[in-house]
Parts: structure tokens; sequence; C-alpha cells
């Protein structure tokens, strides 16, 4: 049996290139004792992924070359020699870019295909759920009341950003994206209460005609113009949590910073940058409250689903690019 996996040949310089990835051919790996050897279903492909490319220190160690890579996977054990886990049933791990993965069982966490869709556990359900979460109602403090911007808003974080402040008595919700169809999709789908296409004007512009009583919370997941717009219309007492930066992860040059942040001591706002990784004590909290609001439809979620391991890269470059529309997911 092929197990086909990505490996990292070259460190990306900018953009990324097909050329610094190699989708290698390897034997299926035989589990070891208190492993699992998995058949991965969905593979999940994420902006941070860009980080753990290059060399420099970060949150998250740097993938190594000529190794396979690393990221969200859900799947159906094949192979068990581990108590508690049995064939056939289905797990969330972190042993994607691959296959087939064989792992420690304490690297698994079982998740219930008759209760939610398998993919969910990567997005709505899943990592970027609880990012959204975590960094909407403790990083940011958000209080019922309060005005909300979110950039990139259709995407997977930021969807249920704009939804759970809605859910939650947000005085009003406003969305940044990169396409009109996106913003149609935060107004008439999301329930934003205003949203605007980024590429249309200037950030500052747009934000000043959507907020005209200015926001109490930005979440950001792109930063650069945005970070600035946002604190141009902060309000007094402000916060803004900083998720994410994708307008400058494949910068070659230090990006400029907000040439406002002096705003910051007349509003006495506060930035505060964070990581999931930190708030999984909020984990059941999160499954106990947006889990029904998933199944009765009141916070609704999309999809950009690309079909088979050989286009794992393509999906990830999408990412990027920002072609997805809610969680991006490969399907195997």
């Amino acid at each position: 049996m092929i197990n086909r996996e990505w490996h990292l040949v070259s460190r990306p310089v900018g953009w990324p290139k097909t050329e610094d990835f190699a989708l290698v051919e390897a034997e299926v790996p035989t589990p070891g004792e208190s492993q699992i050897l998995v058949r991965n279903k969905y593979l999940s492909v994420d902006p941070y992924m860009r980080g753990r490319m290059s060399a420099a220190k970060s949150y998250a160690d740097p993938y190594e070359l000529g190794k396979v890579m690393q990221g969200g996977a859900v799947g159906e054990v094949v192979e068990s020699n581990a108590e508690g886990i049995a064939v056939g049933d289905h797990v969330l791990h972190f042993f994607g870019w691959r296959e087939y993965a064989a792992l420690d069982a304490r690297h698994a966490v079982k998740v219930d295909a008759d209760a939610a869709p398998l993919s969910t556990y990567l997005g709505v359900l899943g990592m970027t759920g609880l990012t959204a979460y975590a960094g909407l109602l403790r990083t940011a403090a958000f209080k019922e009341g309060d005005a909300v911007f979110v950039s990139g808003a259709a995407g997977a974080v930021g969807s249920q950003v704009g939804q759970i402040a809605r859910l939650k008595g947000a005085s009003r919700v406003i969305g940044s994206a990169g396409s009109d169809e996106k913003v149609k999709l935060l107004v008439e789908e999301y329930g934003f209460d205003a949203a605007f296409n980024y590429r249309n004007g200037p950030v500052a512009e747009q934000l000043k005609q959507a907020a005209p009583d200015g926001v109490d919370v930005y979440f950001d997941n792109v930063g650069g113009e945005h970070l600035e717009a946002a604190i141009g219309r902060l309000n007094r007492g402000g916060r803004i949590a900083v998720c994410g930066m994708i307008s400058v992860y494949n910068d070659t040059e230090p990006a400029p910073g907000p040439r406002n942040l002096a705003r910051l001591i007349q509003t006495r706002g506060r930035i505060e940058g964070f990581l999931v990784g930190d708030h999984y004590d909020l984990q059941p909290q999160f499954v106990q409250e947006v889990g029904p609001w998933v199944a009765s439809g009141e916070l609704k979620y999309r999809e950009t689903v690309v079909e088979g391991i050989e286009n794992n890269l393509e999906a990830f470059f999408g990412v990027l690019r920002g072609d997805n529309i809610g969680k991006m997911i490969v399907k195997l």
C-alpha cells in the first residue's frame, strides 16, 4: 500500500511556489505500541501554516525540510494497538498533509460522525470555531451592546466571530471581505449589519460609513490597512484581538506598523494577540454553547472543499489568496 504525503523541500521566500514542495510516495506506516493507524478523510489547510514554512522562531516549530508536513485531519482508525480506540472509530489529530498517519493514541481525539459531519471537526466545531469563540469572548472581552468589526469576515474564523457576536447581543456587526459575493453572503446569510469589499476603496473610508458610531471590538485576521482603520474608529475602551495578519505573511520586508497608534492613548484602547492553544480550557464551554447553534441553524457555516491529496497544495495557496468561503477542507 502506498501513502502519499506532502514534503517541504525548500523554504519559501515571499509567496510559496509549487517547487518548494513535493508530493512523495511512501509505505503506509505500521503502528507501534499504544499507537493507531488512521486513514485520513479530511485535511485542513490554514494560514498559520505559512509561518511554519519559515525557519524563523515562532510559537510553533518550523516544518522540517525533506519531511512530511503537519496539519489538522479527521480520519478513520484502520489499525489500533491502543486501549479505548477501536478500528472503525473516527478521530481528530494533527498529522495531516498525508493519506495515512500512524500516531500515539494520546494525540488523537475521538469524534462522533453521527453527531455532526466529520469535516465540521476541522472548522465550525473544531480549532477554527474555538479560535473565534476564545478571541471574541476572552481576548476581546466582548459584552452585550458592543459594536464589532471583523476583517476577513467570510473566512472560517471571521464568519463565526461575527455570528457569535450577533447571537450574544452586539449592537452592530460589520465585516470586510475580498469580493462582492462574500459581502452579500455576510449580510444576507450570516446576519451582519453591514459589510464592504476592501478592494473597492480605502478601508478607513468604507469602515467609517459602515460604523458611523465607531467600534468597540475589532477582531483582526488581516492586519495592515485594516488594523490602522480599526484603530481610527475605535471607541473609548475599545479592544482589538489580533488573531492573524494574512496581508503580511508573504512579505519579504517588515510591514510598516499602523501610523495612528497614538490614538490608543485617547481611546484608552487595548491591542492583544492570542493563540487558540492557550484557551483549550474553553473547549467544553464552546461545544456546549456553539453546538446547539450549529444544530439549530442559528449559526451558519460554509466549507470550500477541494478533492484529492494531489490538490492539497493548491488548496493551501487558495487560502493565502482568499479563494475560500468559510473553512478550506481537502477531502481524500
